[in-house]
């Protein structure tokens, strides 16, 4: 789903605005991204969407300079809409706006083109200042998101079968039950999670979890 908005002419010289697309799932918080926006002169937003896929298709039509992505949302996440927008223009400025707060979701974020990562909990004039600074300079890496980054060095690299046996861990399963979940046997099971535990720095299931999560390195829907 998608609310298009009136796409104006562009404006050239000092008076050049900053033409904003806002996705989210939550048609209120973007409302309250949109009253931000009308408070100041330089900026106007001119599309919304409110999934990943809607981004991708009201980005094409718009063209915003700056675009504000969520990353958890329903058709495509945001993660999936940074990468396919960032393959057909290159030099799209698109800053994730997210309550994830884990240094994997930084980073995944960032992999996929994002110049910029921003937690919603950030007063509504560094988001404004925010959109300013990606324009004008074409990054932007708070203080708290970059010790966020520095906190967790080197990166865990789990592998695809770790990450999904870890997020069935995170349901709750036992080895036999994962391993007739995903066809594997017990033992391949066990090796995995002892994979995951030993890069995690956990000693156990539980804490291995807890890690995963408040890194986010999974999530639970």
């Amino acid at each position: 789903m998608s609310v298009a908005k009136k796409q104006p002419a562009a404006v050239h010289g000092g008076d050049q605005r900053i033409r904003v697309l806002a996705v989210d799932d939550h048609p209120v918080y973007r409302d309250g991204l949109a009253a931000v926006l009308s408070l100041h002169a330089d900026m106007e937003l001119v599309a919304e969407a409110g999934d990943g896929a809607a981004a991708v298709e009201v980005f094409r039509t718009h063209r915003p300079d700056v675009t504000l992505m969520d990353l958890s949302m329903p058709v495509m996440g945001g993660v999936d809409a940074i990468e396919k927008i960032i393959g057909e223009f290159p030099s799209a400025r698109i800053v994730a706006l997210t309550t994830y707060q884990g240094d994997t979701d930084i980073h995944r974020a960032l992999e996929a083109g994002a110049r910029g990562y921003l937690l919603k909990d950030v007063l509504r004039n560094e988001v404004a200042d925010a959109i300013r600074t990606v324009w004008r300079l074409g990054w932007i890496l708070p203080d708290a998101v970059a010790r966020r980054l520095a906190q967790y060095v080197p990166r865990v690299e789990l592998t695809d079968r770790e990450l999904e046996v870890l997020a069935l861990m995170a349901l709750g399963l036992r080895n036999k039950e994962i391993a007739d979940r995903i066809s594997r046997t017990e033992a391949t099971i066990k090796v995995h999670v002892l994979h995951v535990l030993s890069k995690l720095g956990a000693q156990d299931r539980t804490e291995a979890v807890v890690i995963a999560l408040r890194r986010g390195i999974i999530h639970l829907s």
